[in-house]
């Protein structure tokens, strides 16, 4: 007897087409590889009919395996499932894992169907869930939302050199020069020229009306302004194609900004129309973490998933990728370990961030997190700053694992006082 009492059925899956292979338990083909078409509905019916006729012929039940390829693999779950079928997600990193099975260096297409389904008979096989459509939906916003962002930052980068170029005194004038004033200005005006031709009184009133800071701010940005545009005509090269290409640049930028507002007001929308699923209520929940936003909360949920999945805080750490790699071979033990870097990449780029922004202060000198920033300043005495700063990361993984966990908010504690509430609650289960 074998101890798998279903037929395998491998699938690995490209943009337009897949190839699949059944496997029985005693690793014997059913039939030849057969060739998927993801645009062509008989293919997909075909597909159906030989996987029912394999289990037929078999008197088994079939488990299909497919690999997860970041979208591509998506229809094609929801069509099988929606068929009848029991379908599983693989981890790519364990079908990857298993490419230098065999002696000989085989790699198409055909060969991964079969690799897949004999990695379906593997014991304590893992594999993947597939998110509900509100975690879905909410991901592809807030990974739509990272794009965005990047690419309005390359844009701003642009625009920082060309001014660099042509303007180079405009950079110290306004504190940031993608606000408001700064855009109007650069939109008003296409060279330092034009603003040392134009009227005092109209370049005063577009910043005070803009800004809404008064008379005396804009008289003030008014003067430093036209000191930056008199340092152009003696420091600077006046190239009209440039100004040209900030224009532009300004309104790729503009037009980032307004898609970024509509990727959050669509979450929004989202949050208030599900307020009483439990996921929303476990942003909610990320949300009251010091130092932890609305966008950071929504997105680190989306990249959970179902927190269901997770039982102990280093499930939490090896899919965030913050797990140490280990580097052992017989007496040999590495002594350098490294962040392995294999789990959401958008996850850890959010928890860099919230632990860059906990060890801060606000304006009045307070920090954002006093527990984090104590536990960092102790450990930059010994460790670089970036090592300390994976340290923070690992502490927000376990708050994240904690509050989810209890379901309930986050609630800032001293080290002393968690210790003591811990002897506390010992003594009453004793």
């Amino acid at each position: 007897m074998y101890p798998f009492n279903f037929i395998s059925v491998g699938m690995d899956v490209s943009a337009d087409f897949s190839w699949m292979s059944i496997l029985t338990p005693d690793y014997k083909p059913v039939g030849k590889p057969f060739k998927i078409y993801h645009d062509d509905l008989d293919s997909l019916k075909m597909t159906s009919s030989i996987i029912k006729k394999a289990e037929e012929s078999n008197s088994m039940k079939a488990h299909i395996f497919l690999e997860s390829t970041g979208i591509y693999h998506l229809p094609l779950f929801c069509y099988l499932k929606e068929s009848g079928f029991e379908v599983f997600l693989l981890n790519p990193l364990i079908t990857n894992s298993n490419k230098n099975s065999g002696i000989r260096k085989v790699k198409n297409d055909k060969f991964d169907s079969i690799r897949i389904a004999k990695i379906g008979f593997s014991h304590d096989l893992k594999v993947s869930l597939i998110p509900s459509d509100l975690v879905l939906n909410l991901r592809a916003l807030v990974r739509e939302y990272y794009y965005l962002i990047d690419s309005k930052t390359s844009y701003v980068n642009k625009l920082h050199k060309e001014i660099r170029m042509v303007f180079p005194g405009y950079l110290k004038v306004f504190s940031s020069i993608v606000g408001k004033t700064s855009f109007k200005i650069l939109k008003s005006y296409n060279s330092p020229q034009d603003i040392l031709s134009a009227p005092k009184g109209d370049i005063v009133d577009l910043i005070a009306s803009t800004s809404r800071m008064g008379m005396k701010f804009a008289l003030k940005k008014y003067e430093k302004l036209i000191d930056a545009a008199t340092l152009s005509t003696y420091y600077g090269k006046y190239l009209e194609s440039v100004f040209h290409i900030i224009q532009m640049n300004i309104e790729f930028i503009e037009l980032y900004l307004e898609k970024i507002d509509s990727i959050l007001n669509k979450i929004n929308d989202y949050l208030l129309e599900y307020e009483d699923e439990l996921f929303i209520k476990q942003i909610h929940l990320l949300d009251s973490i010091n130092g932890v936003g609305f966008i950071s909360a929504v997105t680190l949920m989306c990249e959970i998933g179902d927190f269901s999945a997770f039982s102990k805080p280093k499930q939490l750490f090896a899919y965030f990728g913050m797990d140490p790699d280990v580097k052992e071979s017989g007496k040999f033990k590495g002594t350098k370990s490294h962040m392995s870097k294999r789990g959401s990449r958008i996850a850890r780029r959010v928890l860099f961030n919230l632990a860059l922004s906990s060890v801060r202060t606000n304006g009045n000198g307070k920090a954002i997190n006093p527990v984090l920033k104590d536990y960092y300043d102790k450990k930059k005495e010994s460790k670089p700053k970036m090592v300390a700063i994976g340290a923070i990361m690992h502490k927000l993984s376990n708050i994240i694992f904690a509050v989810l966990r209890d379901n309930k908010p986050f609630v800032l504690i001293t080290p002393e006082s968690h210790c003591k509430s811990y002897e506390v609650s010992k003594l009453m289960v004793a």
